[in-house]
């Protein structure tokens, strides 16, 4: 099974729908049995894709060719013995969002997922957007 983190930045002058994004998330990502995080913060995706090694290829590929990504770094690709997320899941941090309910729900969220997966997605809620 291959686990891989990435993040990326919304390309400038694109308008990102988190609920577009979510439901395109699931569709697509429960058709491939690829499972994983999506954190998206209106400016900066990080994600975490599980699967089997081709699926996850497939999907990343997908993800590297969409107009909206930009500056796409890949932070972790491992093989794993289990999935650390059982689903699909998305959150997102909307403007005026109290800090901790976000940092909790990332909390619940990586329940699962090793302390390095657990500490890049805290990290990442815990950042403030440009203005």
């Amino acid at each position: 099974m291959r686990q891989l983190v990435y993040i990326s930045t919304v390309r400038h002058g694109v308008t990102a729908d988190a609920a577009a994004i979510l439901a395109a998330s699931r569709r697509n990502n429960a058709r491939a049995d690829v499972t994983g995080l999506l954190f998206f913060d209106g400016k900066r995706f990080l994600q975490a894709l599980e699967g089997e090694e081709a699926a996850v290829n497939a999907t990343f590929t997908r993800i590297q060719a969409d107009a909206r990504h930009h500056a796409l770094v890949v932070l972790s690709d491992r093989s794993v013995v289990a999935r650390s997320f059982g689903g699909w899941a998305m959150a997102y941090r909307a403007p005026g969002e109290d800090d901790a309910d976000g940092l909790a729900r990332i909390a619940a969220l990586t329940a699962n997922a090793s302390a390095s997966v657990q500490a890049t997605f805290a990290s990442f809620a815990r950042i403030k957007r440009a203005a």
